[in-house]
């Protein structure tokens, strides 16, 4: 499958948009794209990102890799389909809801989304991605803020920044959540010494980080989140 301009187009793109139909081509093996996709994401939930590999995926459905590569065509298409695969459909919200609520929802549904296989922040962003679930998002942001006058190429910007906040944050939760040095706080309050560091010692006697009612990973996202649209909300209305 090729462009008007005879320029091909990434195999992946093809296989998400349902340009070329997977595994067509010799003798049928029992096999579909949904099939590998799915083994794909319970060797990475089950082993991680650095695990998956063509060998590593074809064991889990009990075929040789030859046989995938009749429908995937390399690991880096599998990683492109898998991109796009995980993030699923964005949240579906109300006509009419006014953008600042509309993307509080947006961006905790991403939030929430990512959150579900961890391994998906450690596939490197090599190009923006280019799938139909990754675009139904972009283009359910984007409507969000379609009533107001920011430029179209802006509005682009705003959602793109909101997107890398959220994976960010849900990077820094997945590696903390790995720690095994101990609670910062409590290490921290043994070699501080207030006199050199007074600032930081004056936080971490203050903070209320040893709650533990507050679920802390939400609480972190959610008080990130309200401060970045506050600036989005301060920005918007300049042009007004």
């Amino acid at each position: 499958m090729t462009t008007s301009g005879d320029t091909a187009l990434p195999k992946a793109v093809e296989l998400m948009w349902g340009l070329e139909q997977p595994g067509a081509r010799g003798p049928r093996r029992g096999l579909t794209l949904d099939q590998i996709l799915d083994a794909a994401v319970a060797v990475a939930d089950a082993e991680g990102y650095a695990a998956l590999s063509m060998n590593r995926v074809a064991k889990q459905l009990g075929f040789t890799a030859m046989s995938l590569y009749r429908y995937v065509d390399s690991k880096n298409t599998l990683i492109d389909l898998l991109m796009d695969r995980v993030v699923g459909e964005p949240p579906t919200i109300a006509a009419g809801t006014p953008w600042r609520p509309g993307l509080e929802q947006w961006a905790r549904a991403e939030f929430e989304r990512i959150g579900r296989h961890p391994w998906w922040v450690d596939i490197p962003l090599n190009r923006p991605p280019l799938g139909p679930n990754n675009m139904a998002w972009l283009d359910a942001a984007l409507r969000l803020l379609g009533e107001t006058a920011v430029p179209e190429p802006v509005k682009l910007q705003l959602v793109m920044n909101l997107s890398m906040f959220v994976v960010g944050k849900r990077r820094v939760v997945r590696d903390l959540q790995t720690e095994e040095d101990g609670d910062f706080a409590s290490v921290m309050a043994r070699v501080l010494d207030p006199q050199r560091f007074p600032s930081v010692s004056a936080a971490l006697s203050a903070s209320a980080f040893h709650d533990d009612e507050i679920e802390w990973e939400k609480a972190d996202f959610e008080f990130g989140l309200a401060r970045l649209l506050d600036g989005y909300e301060v920005f918007i209305r300049t042009f007004a």
